[in-house]
């Protein structure tokens, strides 16, 4: 199969404007997955919940849903795109799985970062894997990956392909997840934002190098930091369903769970 990225600097706050490029920047890649940023429709420096809320979305039925569902149809491939879902009274940092045959999941952040713990609400999804006949997907969203635990309960679970929707600030996450992928034995595709976010006092600087990384730790593809990027990847998902690290040992078989009891210690 063939894993793309999309990188690009959304404009604030102007959802047609991202959608209408969404659409052109989704039939430039050749994939038959498709990853985009976090909050890929909106931007991401809220000065308000009301702000957040006004920019909000229900899942599947809200247009950002709907267009990518006609994308993946019209283009016979899978998307994993981020956007904030309002579901009742609650906001959620969300990403969505749609394919060729519509909406088929959600995933809403677990670990929310900074000003985001004012505006969202956590996620109380559990982390799932989803079987799209090419590969087994899994999401996870922009600070996941500093929790070790994300990815590997997304390997436990069986993904071969962690999709991972970011706008990151801060440039330790690409390196990071050449050792979540080493560590799992997973592809994994990093679509990050770019450019420079100024909202009153406040501003942002996204990081870009959006990459693919391979079960060996390999980046297979990379983008720079500003420049506005799409790229793809062939990937043998076979390699992810391979866990020998040598002829001893095997990744998940050599695990002492009976030593990590304070992994699953209540939250303190």
């Amino acid at each position: 199969m063939r894993a793309g990225y999309i990188q690009f600097n959304p404009v604030f706050g102007d959802v047609e404007e991202n959608i209408q490029k969404i659409g052109r920047l989704v039939e430039s890649v050749d994939a038959d997955l498709i990853v985009l940023p976090e909050l890929c429709n909106t931007g991401y420096l809220f000065t308000s919940r009301r702000e957040v809320e006004e920019l909000s979305e229900k899942v599947p039925s809200g247009r950002t849903t709907e267009t990518l569902c006609r994308l993946a149809n019209d283009k016979h491939s899978h998307l994993v795109a981020g956007l904030i879902e309002k579901d009742g009274q609650k906001l959620y940092n969300a990403a969505v799985l749609v394919g060729p045959d519509g909406y088929i999941a959600t995933y809403r952040k677990i670990h929310l970062f900074y000003e985001e713990t004012l505006w969202f609400s956590p996620g109380d999804l559990e982390y799932t894997v989803y079987n799209i006949g090419i590969c087994r997907v899994g999401m996870m969203i922009c600070f996941d990956w500093i929790f070790p635990e994300a990815a590997r309960v997304l390997a436990l679970r069986g993904a071969d392909v962690i999709c991972h929707p970011s706008n990151l600030v801060h440039p330790y996450c690409q390196e990071a997840m050449i050792t979540r992928c080493l560590e799992n034995r997973v592809f994994a595709v990093t679509a990050n934002r770019t450019g420079t976010e100024i909202r009153g006092n406040k501003q942002l600087h996204f990081t870009g190098k959006s990459q693919i990384t391979g079960p060996d730790g390999a980046i297979l593809r990379h983008a720079g930091e500003i420049t506005e990027e799409t790229s793809s990847s062939d990937i043998d998902v076979r390699r992810a369903r391979e866990k020998t690290f040598n002829p001893y040992n095997d990744l998940f078989l050599s695990r002492r769970v009976a030593f990590y009891s304070d992994l699953v210690k209540p939250d303190r």
